[in-house]
Formats: C-alpha cells, structure tokens, sequence
C-alpha cells in the first residue's frame, strides 16, 4: 500500500488530541478515513473525477464545511465540524498550532455492528426498521428545500447528462467490471425510457418533488441504533444532490436488492410511497434503481484501480463493481428477480465450503443437504452417523425426503424475493430437473456450479474433516460409491476446481455469472 507520507504521518497515535486507542484506517475513492476509539476523522483525496474536484486544499477545506453542514441536517449530533491538519516541527497532528497544511471533518464514531450493511450481512434488518428508515426520510424530503434553481436539476437534459457522464467515466472498464453487452443494453434502456417517459420527468418538477436531497442514501451509510443516522450525504455536486425525491429512495431500495433483500426493499419503497404520499414514485423507481446501481460500480471501479489501495482492496472492490453493474442490467432488462443456484459435486469436493463463501460475499441464503438431512432426523447437527452408503439416514427415500424439504424452503425463499443456494450433491439428474423447474415456475434465475478436486484431495480432505468441526457424515467409502454412480450433468453449468481457495472459488463463480 503506497500512502502519501501525511497520511502515513497521522497513522500515529502522537497526532491526535486525545488518546486515541487503536487506530482503524479505512478509504474510499475519495477519502481517507481514520477511526479512534471515539471519534472519525475525514480527509479528502486530492482527486479530480470531472464529477468532483478536491486537488487544492482551498477546495478541500470547503467541502469539507459543505459536509458538516448538509449532513447536520440528519445526523446533528454526529458531525462536530471541520478540523485542521497542522504541521507542529517535524510532526504532523489533527487540531494541532502549526501550519495549516490539510482540513478534515471530525465525527462522533458510530457504533460498526449497527451500520446497515453490517445487519444485513447478519441478516438483522426487520421491515419495522426499513419502515423507521423511510419515515425519516419521507419527513426528511418533506422538508427540505426547493426552489427554482433546484427544480432546474430535474429537467430531462440534467438527467440525461449525468447519465451520459456515467457512461464515459466507465468505458475504460468494459471487458474488466463491465461486459460490453450490459454497457450496451443499460445505455440503450437509459435512452428509450427517455424518450418514452419525458412527460414524467416534467411532472416531477411541476409537483416540487425536485429537492436539496441526500444524494447517496445507501446501506453503508445508515446506523440503526439509538435511532436512525443517515450520514455522509452529496457535497461536491449540486447536480447529484438536487435531484427527485424518487432518484433519492432508489438508491436504498436498490442496496437492498443489492443485500439480496428484496422483501425489505418493497417494504422500504411502500412505507416511503404511505408516509409521502408520493404515488407517482413507483413509475421512476426501476429507471433510478438501475442508474443507482451503475452509479455503485463507477465507484467501485475507480476504487479497484487507485494505486494507493491495497491489492485485497481492489479485488474485493472489483467483484462488487461486477455484481452492481450486473444489478443495473437485470434492472434494465427484465427487472429485478432473485435466483436460485445449486452448487454440487461429491462429497469431499468443497461445495459447501464454496456455498458458505459465497454467502459471505453476497449474502444468498443457503440451504444445506447435511443441515436438512440433520433435522429431518432429529439429529443434532454435530452428531455424525456413519451409514453405511444409501442405509439409514443415507437411504433413497429418506433422500428424496431431503430433497423435497430443501425445494419447499427454497421456494418460500424465492418467492419472498430472496436468491437462494442449494448446496447438496445433487447426483441424480432428476433432483437437478425438479430445481430447474422451480427456478422457472417463479421466474428465477438458476444456475448450476459443479464442484470439482483430484481423487487424492479428496481423500485427504475427508480423512481431516473430522478432526475439526462439521456437519458432514462424508467418508472416503462414501465419495467411491457416490462416483460409481453419479449421474452427469447434461444442463448448462459452470465447473469449479475447488483446490484454490474459497475467495479464488467465488471470484471464479462470479466471473463467470457475470461474463
């Protein structure tokens, strides 16, 4: 990680006020973030993406105040205000008497296990609380400002301009983050609902529903906890801060669909539409969701690229600009719809150490063969039973009663909008056709990823299974039998190797989803 020497230089703890205690360092594609035990402090990066311009210290330093005072509006108590960076002799410190040589915003630390990104991963947000959420910012709209030079920046050509813009600032990305197919179809989507909605966009204006708005109202930037914070608001742009009230809700209604919640995300948009009153929102939602989500894997992007950002960093922020630019183009075609993916193979081949990485990284809810089987029996799920191959819990038709539990939950699951993982053997072809079906009777995506490994992995593997802790009953004896009589896959899929690690594992399932 190659860091400016300042940056490097407020890393110590000698360049603070108060005791800072462990120091947490974190940054954006625009800014450095560092977190004491009580306190954030926030520095700009001197950085020039067209849309935003902080490459002088005048322009830092006030942003920097546009900050504070915007984000005031919803987060009052979190925001003290704006903090020089001095040089004090050789020494460089926060709130220091030397030379002003940097500005950065100081905020009151929220707690990080009551962000909404994190609850969501931990699958903790309820739909009272998205509820709360659109309550605050119904009232929030409701109240913030307008006027004629405001309105301006729902005119059709504002609009098209900043969608246009993201189209340049990302052309450099297609074949990386971006397929030329979805930069192709989500360009054409954008045009044709243009040309077909104008009338809308100028109804929006008639209506004062054009407003001094959030501008980036997304799960990172939400703390549920004694209260809703809504922070870290648009301050280098009018032109995205002023928009529809409609555009503000998309972008939270689309990290929703994002966080693989699409049940919240419906609650979140029906609470917002009662508590607004804005019945006219629905019609816009889709179109700003898409251009929210594009907005997502700009970001993304220019963060997996920046030099200063360590190799994991990128790679994280690669696979997330994939997954929103994927996100804008299901929007764009044929709208938001979960998917149903079983991932499969012999025993001992990975798959659920592939499925559980893969839930981490995009928090699809997995339904396990071994975790069914278990409490279908009545087992507790540590207890082994070494059956022998197809007896006891093992025997057909206690399988093909798994089966049929894993399908039914997972079409409760799809049909609230949840995408879901089916991680079993699937040996049989008949078991792959039955999901098939599912996946199409809901209208579902589906997906099948087959899990591979040589034989003496495998063995290995098994043979060290039990020395820790797992579900699992697999056996070398067991893997033998299941080959002897495995049934190929003749579906369209994807093959695996699983000998790399989970994060290799899912990087490759992603690329290949998205490709």
């Amino acid at each position: 990680m190659s860091l400016p020497p300042l940056i490097q230089a407020l890393l110590e703890p000698s360049a603070y006020p108060e005791p800072p205690g462990a120091i947490e360092f974190k940054q954006t594609h625009i800014s450095y973030l560092f977190f004491t035990q009580a306190y954030v402090y926030k520095i700009k990066k001197a950085v020039d993406f067209g849309f935003l311009n902080f490459t002088t210290v005048e322009k830092r330093k006030f942003f920097c105040h546009q900050e504070v005072a915007l984000n005031r509006r919803l987060s009052p108590d979190v925001y003290i205000g704006v903090v020089e960076v001095n040089r004090e002799n050789s020494r460089i410190v926060f709130e220091g008497r030397g030379e002003v040589v940097e500005y950065a915003v100081k905020m009151r630390r929220l707690p990080s296990d009551r962000m909404m990104d994190s609850l969501l991963m931990a699958d903790k947000v309820t739909g009272p609380m998205v509820r709360h959420i659109a309550n605050v910012i119904a009232d929030f709209h409701r109240n913030a400002e307008t006027n004629a030079h405001i309105s301006g920046f729902g005119q059709l050509s504002v609009i098209e301009q900043n969608t246009e813009e993201n189209f340049i600032q990302t052309m450099n990305f297609i074949g990386r983050t971006i397929t030329q197919k979805q930069f192709d179809e989500i360009k054409e989507y954008a045009h044709g609902f243009f040309k077909t909605r104008h009338g809308l966009f100028a109804k929006r204006i008639e209506q004062g529903l054009i407003r001094d708005c959030h501008g980036d109202i997304h799960a990172e930037h939400i703390c549920i906890t004694n209260g809703i914070y809504i922070f870290d608001c648009i301050e280098f742009n009018e032109r995205f801060r002023y928009s529809d009230t409609a555009a503000d809700i998309a972008f939270l209604a689309m990290d929703l669909d994002f966080y693989n919640c699409n049940n919240l995300s419906r609650i979140f948009c029906d609470a917002y539409i009662k508590a607004s009153g804005d019945r006219d929102a629905g019609a816009l939602l889709d179109f700003y969701k898409c251009y929210r989500a594009y907005v997502r894997g700009k970001v993304e992007g220019f963060k997996s690229r920046q030099k200063e950002v360590p190799a994991e960093e990128k790679g994280a922020a690669g696979l997330k600009a994939k997954r929103y630019f994927h996100l804008a183009h299901m929007y764009a075609t044929e709208g938001f719809r979960p998917m149903l993916m079983i991932i499969c193979g012999l025993t001992g081949t990975g798959k659920t150490t592939a499925a559980h990485a893969m839930a981490k990284e995009t928090s699809i809810k997995i339904i396990s063969s071994d975790m069914v089987r278990k409490e279908l029996s009545h087992i507790p799920a540590a207890e082994h039973r070494f059956e022998e191959f197809g007896k006891g819990i093992y025997a057909e038709g206690f399988t093909e009663k798994t089966y049929a539990e894993m399908l039914r939950r997972a079409e409760a699951l799809l049909q609230k909008g949840y995408s879901v993982i089916l991680d079993a053997t699937f040996q049989k072809s008949a078991h792959r056709k039955i999901a098939m079906g599912l996946a199409e009777k809901l209208g579902a995506g589906f997906r099948i990823v087959e899990c591979i490994l040589n034989d003496n992995m495998v063995r290995e593997r098994l043979e060290k299974r039990f020395e820790g802790e797992g579900i699992s009953d697999g056996r070398w004896e067991i893997y033998v039998k299941q080959k002897e009589g495995y049934e190929p896959i003749k579906e369209p899929h994807m093959i695996v190797d699983t000998a790399v690690k989970p994060g290799l594992i899912v990087k490759e399932i992603l690329d290949k989803i998205y490709a």
